[in-house]
């Protein structure tokens, strides 16, 4: 039978809690033998949010400044969540890491981001984390039922947990 996962998509939203949703993505890479690729969606800033930014800070340009400074920080971030993640994988387990063929920020709406992103890497799997609010505000939140309704591959939907379980 034909390996059938090669390359896995993993959605972060750089919370804490992303690290669980990590946890299932590298479990799975280890057991196929299949490539990660660690994505977090960039949301592009908002008109009101540039207007005013060009009002308060009235300098040409404010808006790319601010954009550039988001992106320094969530790439700061994104790079603190590996480094807290991978230290608290077992010894035995790191060479999963040795798995992780990229690690990426993309501008653009999250559902969009991960659903382009896993077809342009030829991914067949698509792992992503539930809402932070769980049952009480909603199940899967917005961008899980976006991505849910249009993937054409398997999707894992991690339930959220207030824990982080070691790989």
């Amino acid at each position: 039978m034909k390996q059938m996962i090669t390359h896995i998509l993993c959605a972060t939203d750089l919370s804490k809690h992303s690290a669980y949703t990590m946890c299932h993505a590298a479990n799975l890479a280890a057991v196929t033998g299949a490539k990660l690729h660690l994505v977090h969606a960039v949301q592009p800033m908002s008109d009101e949010t540039r207007i005013a930014l060009q009002l308060y800070m009235q300098t040409t340009g404010s808006s790319e400044t601010a954009d550039k400074a988001r992106h320094a920080h969530l790439k700061t971030v994104m790079a603190e969540r590996q480094r807290e993640f991978w230290a608290h994988v077992s010894e035995e387990d790191r060479d999963i890491q040795n798995q992780v063929a990229s690690i990426e920020l993309v501008d653009g709406h999250p559902a969009e981001v991960i659903l382009r992103r896993a077809t342009e890497l030829e991914c067949d799997l698509i792992v992503l984390g539930a809402h932070e609010h769980g049952f009480s505000h909603t199940f899967l939140g917005t961008v899980a039922k976006r991505v849910l309704r249009r993937s054409t591959i398997p999707t894992l939907v991690v339930p959220y947990r207030d824990t982080t379980p070691s790989a």
